[in-house]
């Protein structure tokens, strides 16, 4: 058997670059599918695999080497599973902008809460910087404020202008990262400004609905000339949070995590109960009413049920 990374699910079929370089196109095998919990694609761009190769070229996927990590969330197909957008991933940029499409604050909270789930570290980079005026330029250092508060690094670039994108050419070499956002945020543009030798499609965002059309329908893992990976991934409309255990919540909003020992009831849920340390805090202002406001919907919301 062979090794290699899993560099692009098609469904059916795998892209597996083995450890000497070569590329194969592998199959899986069954069995493989009834581990663990259910998920719409159980082999994920940035898995280590083992393959047995056929005569013909192809190969089978034959073992899921343990992950480091992965970032998941709730399939919008089928309700009750999920879906592994990225495996083994060091770092995930979430690429954030204000207009052509908005992207909500509840989003950027459930995106930060899987990802804080499984410990994978979060830059937020707020793209088309340069077709920003006045107003809006204050709300983006609003926005990048409150989240710098919190902990996770924040950035202004223009990937179509390749502006204040060199510090990320430094940040991904040798690592294996993923770029994340709502289609139409700039994710393969900026990917293809990260490497020349990339030429990713890109697509116009719809006057009508403005917002970005699916170019990438599959995650695809991109080998960079300077070392290391980076994971393109599909744009998401609506992140559904999944197979988090809600009475721990809390522990998933760092703000919150720091508190936690302050409430009366070790097993405060911090809605009704009295002297509850993060209501006082919200009530303060020292944590957001917006973030707040996410982690009621997030203990509330049934899993079960789609989230758009």
């Amino acid at each position: 058997m062979k090794k290699g990374k899993v560099l692009k699910s098609t469904g059916k079929w795998y892209i597996i670059e083995l450890e000497n370089g070569d590329i194969v196109n592998a199959g899986i095998r069954g069995k493989i599918r009834l581990k663990g919990f259910k998920t719409t694609n159980p082999v994920a761009a940035g898995d280590e695999v083992m393959i047995t190769e056929n005569e013909d070229g192809t190969g089978v996927i034959a073992e899921i080497l343990p992950r480091h990590n992965y970032i998941v969330r709730k399939s919008i197909n089928l309700s009750k599973q999920s879906h592994i957008l990225a495996a083994n991933v060091n770092r995930a940029y979430l690429l954030v902008t204000l207009v052509a499409p908005e992207t909500h604050l509840a989003f950027i909270d459930r995106f930060l809460v899987a990802a804080e789930a499984y410990r994978i570290p979060v830059t937020l980079l707020f793209n088309k910087i340069d077709v920003y005026e006045g107003e809006e330029i204050l709300i983006v250092d609003e926005i990048m404020a409150m989240y710098e508060r919190i902990g996770y690094p924040c950035h202004k670039i223009s990937a179509l202008n390749k502006t204040n994108i060199e510090f990320l050419r430094n940040d991904i070499k040798d690592k294996q990262v993923m770029i994340a956002g709502h289609s139409g945020t700039g994710k393969s543009t900026l990917i293809n400004a990260l490497d020349s030798n990339l030429d990713i499609k890109t697509a116009e965002i719809s006057i009508h609905h403005m917002q970005g059309q699916h170019t990438t329908t599959f995650a695809e893992m991109h080998k960079l000339q300077t070392g290391g990976y980076i994971i393109d991934t599909p744009g998401i409309r609506a992140f559904g949070v999944i197979d988090l255990d809600k009475k721990v919540m809390s522990h998933y909003f760092p703000e919150m995590r720091a508190l936690l020992n302050q409430c009366k009831y070790h097993n405060c849920q911090h809605l009704n109960e009295p002297q509850c340390a993060i209501k006082d805090a919200v009530e303060e202002g020292e944590i957001e009413a917006s973030r707040y406001s996410t982690y009621v919907d997030l203990i509330t919301e049934d899993q079960s049920l789609n989230y758009r």
